[in-house]
C-alpha cells in the first residue's frame, strides 16, 4: 500500500497533524461539508502536485491563515518509505520528494498513481468535447512523460499561432504550421491508440454491469484522411492548414487540430449518450474511471490507488454492488460515505474506518 500517512497544516478545514493510513482500504464517513473530500484532495495533491477541485491554490489555505503544507509518507515498490512534501506560501508552491525539490510536476508521474472517481466525472459523458479530450490526455499523462512534453509543445505553438492570426502576421505561419502539425499528429496517434485499448476494456465492462452491449468510445480526429478517421500525412495536413488559413484569420484562431478532436460514445452506429438514461450516463462515467485504472495497469504493470469521492451514492443499490465487484486491482482504496450509507456491507477485515466531523477524524 503506498500511502502510510499524510500530515496537514492549515489545509482546508482539516485539523493540523497526521492521519494514519496504514490499511488496504480506508473509509471516511461523515455528513457533507465535514472534510471527507478534503482528505482525498490532499492525497491527490501529494500525488500530482495540484488539486482536482480548484486551479487556485490559495483557496486551499485554512481561513485566517496565510500558507498550507502537506506531507505524505508512502511505500514504494522496493519497500522503502518515501516522503512527498508540499508548501504553498506567498503565492509560491514548493514540492519536494525525499527533501529534493521537484521542479516540474511531470517528475511526479508514477510516484503515487491515483485514479480519482468524483461527481464531476459525469462531464466525461455529458459535458463539452474538451472534457472528453481531457480524460484521454489524463489517462496517457499518468505514465507517458513524453506525451506530456508533446502536449505542452503543441499548446505553446498553438497559442503563438493564434496570436499571429489575431495580429494578421501571416509571414511566419508556414513555419508554425509545420511544428504544429508535427506535434499534433503525434498527439492524435497516441489518442487513437489509447481509445482503441480503452474500448477493449470499457465495452465488456459496460455490458457486464448494464446488460447493454456494443457501447464504445468513438474517436474522430480533427485532421483525418476521408471518413475512415485514418490520420493523414504531415504534408496533407500542412496543405489543409494553408487552405484554411483565410478562415482562421477571419476568426483569429486555429480551427483545426487536436484541440478540436471529438470523442463520443456510440452504440452500433448511433450516438449513445443522448438516448441514455441519467443512471446510464452516471454509470458511463464510473466505468470510464474503472477502465482508466485497468488501462494504467495493463500499460505499466503497476496497480494504482483508487480515490472514490461519494460516487457510489449516485448509483442504485444493485449497480453499486456490480461496481464494487468490478473494481480493478489496486494498491489502496479510499472511499467517502454519508453516515446513512451501508458502508459496512462493503468493508473487509482490512478496512480502516474514520468518522469525520468538522475536519477532525476519529476511528
Amino acid at each position: 500500500m503506498p500511502f502510510l500517512s499524510v500530515s496537514f497544516a492549515n489545509f482546508r478545514n482539516l485539523r493540523n497533524g497526521p492521519i494514519d493510513l496504514l490499511a488496504g482500504e480506508v473509509f471516511f464517513v461523515g455528513e457533507n461539508g465535514q472534510g471527507k473530500s478534503n482528505i482525498l484532495e490532499a492525497l491527490y495533491y501529494t500525488a500530482y502536485g495540484n488539486s482536482f477541485r480548484t486551479h487556485t491554490d490559495s483557496q486551499l489555505i485554512k481561513h485566517g491563515e496565510n500558507a498550507f503544507s502537506l506531507k505524505a509518507m508512502f511505500r514504494c515498490e522496493n519497500g522503502h518509505t518515501d516522503v512527498v512534501s508540499v508548501l504553498y506560501q506567498n503565492g509560491k508552491k514548493r514540492i519536494e520528494k525525499n527533501a529534493k525539490r521537484i521542479a516540474d510536476r511531470k517528475e511526479m508521474v508514477n510516484t503515487i498513481p491515483c485514479v480519482l472517481f468524483c461527481h464531476d466525472d459525469l462531464d466525461f459523458a455529458t459535458g463539452e468535447p474538451e472534457r472528453r479530450r481531457f480524460f484521454i490526455d489524463q489517462s496517457l499523462s499518468m505514465y507517458d512523460v513524453l506525451y506530456i512534453d508533446i502536449l505542452r509543445r503543441y499548446k505553446k505553438i498553438l497559442k503563438s499561432r493564434n496570436q499571429l492570426l489575431k495580429d494578421r502576421q501571416t509571414d511566419m505561419l508556414d513555419v508554425y504550421d509545420q511544428h504544429l502539425v508535427q506535434h499534433g499528429l503525434e498527439i492524435q496517434e497516441k489518442r487513437r491508440n489509447a481509445v482503441f485499448t480503452f474500448n477493449r476494456i470499457f465495452t465488456p465492462l459496460y455490458e457486464k454491469v448494464t446488460g447493454i452491449s456494443g457501447v464504445s468510445i468513438q474517436y474522430e480526429p480533427s485532421w483525418k484522411n476521408g471518413s475512415d478517421n485514418y490520420l493523414p500525412s504531415a504534408e496533407e495536413v500542412c496543405f489543409h492548414m494553408k487552405k484554411r488559413r483565410e478562415a482562421d484569420c477571419a476568426v483569429g484562431t486555429t480551427l483545426s487540430g487536436p484541440h478540436r478532436d471529438r470523442i463520443y460514445f456510440i452504440r452500433g452506429e448511433m450516438p449513445f449518450i443522448p438516448i441514455a438514461s441519467t443512471g446510464q450516463r452516471r454509470l458511463t462515467a464510473v466505468l470510464l474511471r474503472i477502465a482508466q485504472a485497468v488501462f494504467y495497469t495493463e500499460i505499466t504493470g503497476k496497480k494504482p490507488v483508487l480515490l472514490m469521492d461519494d460516487v457510489l451514492l449516485e448509483l442504485d443499490p444493485v449497480k453499486r454492488q456490480s461496481v464494487i465487484a468490478l473494481l480493478p486491482a489496486h494498491d489502496q482504496l479510499f472511499c467517502t460515505f454519508l453516515p446513512g450509507e451501508p458502508y459496512d456491507y462493503y468493508k473487509t477485515p482490512n478496512t480502516r474506518i474514520y468518522t469525520i466531523h468538522e475536519g477532525v477524524w476519529n476511528e
